[in-house]
């Protein structure tokens, strides 16, 4: 820089100082010159430094898809699209006589990060899985995706994380989710210089939990130049209401949610108390409406987004994560 910049403009600095200008206004002039390139310079630094456009952090989870009629719902006690915590036995009981349809690197924030990935991002993703088979199946699904995966496998005492994704007929889906060593996340996980050198760190709801998660939670979030959250499930935010509006509030860039969660984090009666809580605290709320389509509000700007008609679903499962790496 200084070969092909500097130099020069000191040598005609210093003849113009000669001929026609006092030295104190030349030296003015320099002062300025040295000090624009420098923020350019620090500029340029920033962005090699943020050389990541998103970095995921959740749930390592191997997705189980099967299909199964409305009475299995029944029979099992479960609820129609929601996501239930199961422990191995129970996902076990219910894997027994269901016919497994395909196999997939998932979990939520894993999904978004996938697919922004293939919309041409440079994207990484952090999430504990075991040293077994599916834990290994598992990073080389993300690697296959070309997701930088940036934890270090080791034996766990406990199994890989699982989901069973149960697709109805009417292409709903509900799920049974086996955390295993996913739901074990702690700080040591996180690494800082990963995270310092994304843009945006992206978090999911279905990972929060008090104790080692939430400090992974904290540290990831302290370290982010922006920090965004997917509410995740109506389960996830009745369960943890008090910390996930004070995330949303005060710690929180960018904030995921559909209807129903949004509405039951802030107790809003309609969809105006939605946009009165948006603007109050002056942060990116994006939310989904189904069929209305989607909103995102900051301040006093409004931007609403319809839905297609006449579309043919066959299966909703990972729409939200896929509406996010969109977004």
């Amino acid at each position: 820089f200084q070969k092909k910049v500097g130099i020069n403009f000191i040598f005609k600095l210093s003849g113009m100082v000669e001929n026609t200008a006092k030295p104190e206004i030349a030296l003015d002039w320099l002062a300025k010159f040295v000090k624009a390139v420098t923020q350019i310079e620090k500029r340029n630094l920033l962005q090699r430094k943020l050389n990541m456009k998103i970095l995921g952090i959740g749930n390592a989870i191997v997705d189980v898809i099967c299909k199964v009629n409305e009475e299995f719902l029944k029979e099992n006690n479960l609820t129609k699209s929601t996501m239930k915590l199961v422990d191995e036995k129970e996902f076990k009981k219910l894997l027994k006589n269901i016919k497994i349809e395909k196999t997939l690197s998932g979990g939520s924030v894993a999904n978004s990060i996938v697919g922004l990935s293939q919309l041409g991002n440079k994207v990484g993703f952090i999430g504990k899985v075991n040293d077994d088979d599916l834990g290994r199946k598992y990073s080389e699904g993300l690697e296959k995706e070309k997701v930088k995966y940036h934890y270090n496998l080791k034996s766990e005492k406990m199994a890989t994380g699982t989901c069973l994704i149960l697709i109805t007929p009417d292409s709903e889906r509900t799920m049974c989710t086996f955390l295993g060593v996913a739901g074990n996340i702690n700080e040591n996980d996180i690494d800082e210089k990963i995270v310092k050198e994304s843009q945006i760190t992206f978090l999911e709801g279905y990972l929060w939990d008090k104790g080692d998660p939430q400090k992974a939670f904290n540290k990831a979030i302290s370290n982010s130049s922006q920090s965004a959250m997917t509410l995740s499930d109506l389960f996830c935010v009745e369960r943890h209401k008090k910390y996930f509006l004070d995330l949303v509030q005060n710690k929180l860039n960018i904030t995921f949610a559909n209807e129903q969660e949004i509405y039951a984090l802030i107790g809003a009666k309609n969809f105006e108390d939605v946009v009165t809580f948006a603007r109050s605290i002056k942060k990116l709320i994006v939310i989904t409406r189904g069929e209305n389509g989607a909103v995102a509000i900051k301040n006093d700007q409004i931007v609403e987004c319809s839905a297609r008609k006449n579309l043919k679903i066959k299966d909703l499962t990972g729409a939200g994560d896929l509406f996010a790496a969109g977004f």
